[in-house]
């Protein structure tokens, strides 16, 4: 079996398909006359200032209230014995650890969410993402 010759210009164009342009040389007169697309006049559009600040805010607002409500999560039970006025603002708030329906339907699970090392890690989680939330607007704060 024969195999084609390769040519420079065979070669050449099978290898101009790569992103880096070629380079005109001399010998090459009609490669010099094409312009070559001006990329670095073309400037992305950039996201407006206030809308990035309007962004941060939400993030960290949220970021805090899910760390507030993850936080004292498994506490909402025994809280409610001791301030029944909770009821008023959070009505099921008994039922979100304490008597959850699925903690009642798989008692194991149940008995593992009431321990107390199981709602400190819990309430350690809601207070890591408080300390994510105050260190991600600390570290976009420009002043």
């Amino acid at each position: 079996m024969q195999q084609p010759e390769s040519t420079p210009s065979t070669l050449s164009s099978t290898l101009t398909a790569g992103p880096a342009p070629l380079a005109a040389t001399a010998s090459d007169p009609a490669s010099t006359s094409v312009p070559e697309p001006q990329a670095a006049a073309q400037t992305p559009d950039r996201v407006p200032r206030w809308l990035e600040r309007l962004e941060l805010s939400l993030r960290v607002i949220l970021r805090i209230f899910i760390g507030l409500f993850v936080c004292f999560l498994p506490w909402l039970g025994q809280i409610v014995v001791h301030f029944p006025l909770v009821l008023i603002f959070l009505p099921g708030a008994h039922m979100l650890w304490d008597q959850n329906p699925i903690f009642q339907l798989y008692p194991a699970l149940g008995d593992f969410a009431t321990l107390g090392a199981v709602r400190g890690i819990v309430s350690g989680l809601g207070l890591l993402n408080i300390w994510i939330a105050f260190q991600d607007a600390i570290r976009h704060w420009d002043g």
